[in-house]
C-alpha cells in the first residue's frame, strides 16, 4: 500500500482527485491539506510515499514548500496552469497533471511511481528523486527574486559559479540560482554538460567556435558571444569527447 496525501487549496479538485484515485487500490489517501503550511505539517507526521501537490496556492506554492523540506516523498503535481509542466531543479517531480485531471493521465503518473520503486527495489538505493539526471528536454524552474522562468534545458549554454552561486545563461538572461557547480553537475547530462573550468558548466550543443588557446588550453565562444577557458586538463577529456 502506498500512502498518499493531497494537497490543493480547492476542496473540489481534492474530492475528484479523490474519487479518481478509488480506481487505484494501491494508492491510500491518508490525509489532505489546503495550504502549504498545513501540507508541510502532515508530511512530517504521516510520512506518504507520495504527495499529489498543487503549484499555485495562496501563501507559498508548492515550489516553495518543496524547497523548505529537507526530504521530500515522490511528487506529482496537480495544476491548472499548463506554463508550470515542468521538472525543478530541486524538485525533479515524477509527473504532472493537468486540471480537470483525466483518468488516463493519473493511470500513466501512478505507473511511473511503479516502475520508479522498481528500479529503486533492483538497486536497493533511498527513493530519492532529487538525484535524478535531468534530460535535455526537460524544463527547469529557475527563480531570481521575483522573477521566474520556464526553461528547457537544451536552451542554457552556460553555468558559471558566483560564490554560493551559479549563473544561468539562456537567451539574454542570467539569473542567479543558490546551487553550487558541484551540485549542478551531478543533476546534469555529461554527454550535453561540460565542465570547462573550476567556474563553468557549458553545453557543448551551443558552442560556436574552438580555438587553441595558451599553455595548451582551449578557447570555447558559445553561442550567445561568452569566451570561455578549458582548463589544460580538461582539454584532454574535451579532445577525446568531440573526437578532435
Amino acid at each position: 500500500m502506498i500512502k498518499a496525501i493531497i494537497i490543493d487549496d480547492e476542496r473540489l479538485a481534492r474530492n475528484e482527485l479523490k474519487k479518481l484515485l478509488a480506481d487505484f487500490p494501491e494508492i491510500e489517501v491518508v490525509a489532505e491539506a489546503a495550504n502549504a503550511n498545513e501540507g508541510m505539517e502532515k508530511i512530517d507526521n504521516l510520512a506518504p510515499e507520495l504527495i499529489f501537490l498543487d503549484i499555485q496556492m495562496p501563501g507559498k506554492t508548492g515550489f516553495e514548500m518543496l524547497a523548505e523540506m529537507d526530504r521530500t516523498p515522490s511528487v506529482i503535481f496537480t495544476t491548472a496552469y499548463d506554463e508550470y509542466a515542468l521538472k525543478a531543479f530541486e524538485v525533479n517531480a515524477l509527473d504532472y497533471l493537468l486540471k480537470p485531471i483525466e483518468p488516463k493521465r493519473l493511470a500513466d503518473a501512478i505507473q511511473k511511481l511503479h516502475n520508479h520503486e522498481d528500479r529503486e527495489e533492483q538497486s536497493s538505493l533511498p527513493l530519492n528523486f532529487n538525484r535524478s539526471v535531468l534530460q535535455e528536454n526537460d524544463q527547469v524552474f529557475v527563480k531570481d527574486g521575483e522573477r521566474c522562468w520556464f526553461v528547457k534545458l537544451m536552451d542554457i549554454r552556460l553555468f558559471e559559479s558566483v560564490g554560493n552561486y551559479a549563473k544561468v545563461y539562456f537567451g539574454p538572461n542570467k539569473p542567479l540560482i543558490l546551487k553550487s557547480l558541484n551540485s549542478l553537475e551531478e543533476r546534469l547530462d555529461d554527454k550535453i554538460f561540460f565542465r570547462a573550468n573550476r567556474k563553468h558548466i557549458v553545453n557543448l550543443r551551443l558552442i560556436e567556435k574552438v580555438e587553441p588557446y595558451f599553455n595548451g588550453g582551449l578557447l570555447l565562444e558559445l553561442k550567445g558571444g561568452e569566451k570561455i577557458e578549458v582548463s589544460r586538463r580538461q582539454t584532454v577529456k574535451f579532445k577525446e569527447m568531440m573526437s578532435l
